[in-house]
């Protein structure tokens, strides 16, 4: 199938790697099975673990790495972060059970290319594969507009972060990078239950209910023309 890209040309001498982030091993075999069917597509790593996939993805330099959301130590919008902040030519293309406007909304602000539900037919999950491998988002333009609608009508974010103290505003960004409370104690040489408090304290401030929200505030913070 011809497909009009951006990125790099595939073809029987230059297949399109992918690396495969899923908890189940059984979704990663069947993903798998049908990704290698045709030949043009070959898989050169898997896991089952975030924090795994963030070490080994940027040094396995796949054309795509397909990101489940939901995973036991983390979020794959939060590897989807850490991978293009390392390498932005890897394309995310995230995959869930869940139909979820926050985490499309965060898979968006995170940099991922496509976002799909399991529920996808086989050979739509392979064509999304190929067509972000050639540099196409495959966010559905209606959506993706309702997600950054409500970016671009929600509370504005200066206001909001002006009542954060300089501190609370390191441990926003932390936050927006995906790391962990412990994570983040160890950054800014702080106990862990110190952090924990300064985390519900910024969640308080922002007027928000998760870290997925207030990651999009960090995001918007240090991009802020997007």
């Amino acid at each position: 199938m011809d497909y009009e890209a951006s990125g790099p040309q595939f073809g029987p001498d230059r297949p399109i790697k992918v690396f495969l982030l899923d908890d189940h091993e059984l979704v990663r075999h069947g993903v798998r099975g049908l990704l290698e069917r045709d030949g043009d597509i070959v898989v050169v790593g898997e896991s089952g673990l975030a924090k795994e996939a963030a070490r080994r993805i940027p040094a396995l330099k796949p054309d795509v790495a397909i990101l489940d959301v939901r995973l036991p130590d983390g979020t794959g919008v939060q590897v989807c972060r850490m991978v293009r902040s390392i390498d932005p030519n890897i394309a995310a293309l995230m995959l869930t059970s869940y139909d979820e406007d926050e985490a499309l909304f965060a898979a968006i602000m995170a940099g991922a290319s496509g976002y799909v539900l399991k529920e996808v037919r086989g050979s739509d999950l392979v064509d999304t594969v190929r067509r972000v491998a050639a540099g196409q988002s495959m966010l559905d333009p209606a959506v993706t507009s309702h997600v950054l609608a409500r970016l671009r009508d929600g509370p504005p974010v200066d206001p909001l972060t002006k009542r954060l103290t300089p501190k609370e505003r390191q441990v926003l960004s932390l936050v927006g990078l995906g790391l962990t409370n412990r994570q983040i104690a160890t950054r800014l040489g702080l106990a862990e239950k110190t952090t924990k408090n300064y985390v519900s304290t910024v969640l308080g401030k922002l007027g928000v209910r998760s870290r997925t929200q207030a990651a999009i505030i960090a995001a918007q913070l240090e991009n802020p023309q997007h």
